[in-house]
């Protein structure tokens, strides 16, 4: 492994570990109303996007500052970001929610599939091919998702909120040609219009952009926008070091300590059946993740014997 690739994967590693002690930061905010919440959130985190924009284009070349501002000129970077800023509100929302309702395992489950339903969106709406070992692997994810929700008496659906609406980002961000910290720049821009609407009307009852609250939990209210762009800087710094195979196994590290931040620190209700669903969701992403060229070529042999086997029966 090169120096860079190493270096890539600490930066990862990093983006990773604060993504998945966020549930610990945000609940000492759980006192406020989860659309507050996401509001500042949007709110600080354009402010911290803006000053760090104009500081790299101040220092950008000509060239990079002429894209830029190509980019910002062409009507579809605002309609594909615009889409972009909508599913990320959401799927923060929805991360929040689940902090201050005490599901932060559901979070959890939420990225551990959130994989699953990026295939799962590629061969539906790019028409990619899924070999019989990826069906398999979001099959099992599926069982104990299924197991869960009979045991638990409560369907996930947080947990299909967030993965659905980062896996929908995704598709969308695909057709983005900004990087990740002026992309996020012009999603925020775009709900920032939205956002002072709302704590404009909510200011009157005294919860408006700072009211009711102390000064401790102001401090944390502006900070929570640099938190909120930090992993994403980093993990910007990763994709360009570190291949996107080792990125892939990377991801899981926040969702595994999401997990042990709601079943070990907040103490969350850990049933065997949400275990035994748990456990067939880590399978389903274990052989997921399990070196494609080699396994899908067993698979495929597998299939193909059982093919011919069938054959001979009929």
């Amino acid at each position: 492994m090169s120096a860079s690739t190493r270096f890539g994967a600490m930066l990862a590693i990093a983006a990773q570990v604060l993504w998945g002690l966020f549930p610990i930061y945000w609940n000492l905010l759980g006192q406020m109303a989860t659309t507050h919440l996401v509001a500042h959130r949007i709110l600080w985190a354009f402010v911290f996007s803006l000053l760090i924009a104009a500081v790299r284009f101040f220092f950008s070349d000509v060239s990079r500052r002429a894209a830029l501002l190509a980019a910002l000129r062409d009507r579809r970077t605002w309609i594909t970001y615009g889409t972009a800023g909508a599913l990320v509100a959401t799927n923060w929302l929805a991360f929040l929610w689940a902090v201050n309702h005490d599901r932060v395992l559901f979070s959890s489950l939420g990225y551990y599939i959130n994989p699953l339903f990026n295939v799962l969106l590629g061969v539906l709406v790019l028409g990619e091919r899924l070999s019989g070992l990826r069906w398999f692997a979001i099959t099992l994810a599926a069982v104990g998702v299924t197991v869960m929700a009979l045991a638990g008496g409560e369907v996930p659906w947080v947990s299909f909120v967030m993965a659905s609406s980062f896996a929908l980002y995704a598709l969308v961000k695909k057709k983005a040609k900004l990087d990740a910290l002026n992309g996020l720049l012009i999603e925020t821009t775009v709900l920032l219009l939205p956002t002072l609407v709302f704590l404009a009307c909510v200011q009157p009852a005294g919860s408006g952009v700072f009211g009711g609250v102390d000064a401790t939990t102001k401090g944390l209210l502006v900070f929570g926008g640099l938190l909120t762009i930090t992993p994403l800087a980093l993990f910007a710094g990763a994709a360009h070091r570190a291949p996107l195979s080792l990125l892939g196994i990377l991801q899981y590290i926040g969702p595994t300590l999401q997990f042990a931040v709601g079943a070990f620190y907040f103490g969350e209700p850990l049933s065997t059946a949400a275990l035994i669903g748990f456990a067939f969701v880590w399978t389903g992403v274990a052989v997921f993740l399990l070196p494609r060229r080699s396994i899908d070529a067993r698979w495929q042999r597998a299939e193909l014997v059982a093919g011919r086997a069938n054959a001979k029966r009929g």
